[in-house]
């Protein structure tokens, strides 16, 4: 692909211009933009991924201590 793009985008002496402007008429442009857009939309998705788990992790450990209190109460009151 890079040696595509090289040769697509190699200004020729002859025509003074790259085989891709002669073809399209416009400039060969690496997708780099869209690259890093879909990089970037990749790791917002996995930013929010965390923080739900981070959520996830907050109320599971509130339930798993007031779980552990009520344990720890019935407990109590069988030993009296």
């Amino acid at each position: 692909m890079i040696a595509e793009f090289a040769g697509n985008n190699k200004i020729y002496s002859a025509t003074k211009v790259s085989l891709f402007i002669a073809n399209y008429e416009r400039e060969l442009r690496m997708e780099t933009d869209i690259r890093r857009k879909e990089k970037f939309e990749k790791v917002i998705e996995f930013a929010e991924r965390m923080k739900i788990q981070e959520k996830v992790r907050t109320v599971l450990k509130k339930a798993q201590e007031e779980m552990k209190r009520q344990a720890n109460r019935e407990k109590k009151e069988v030993e009296e």
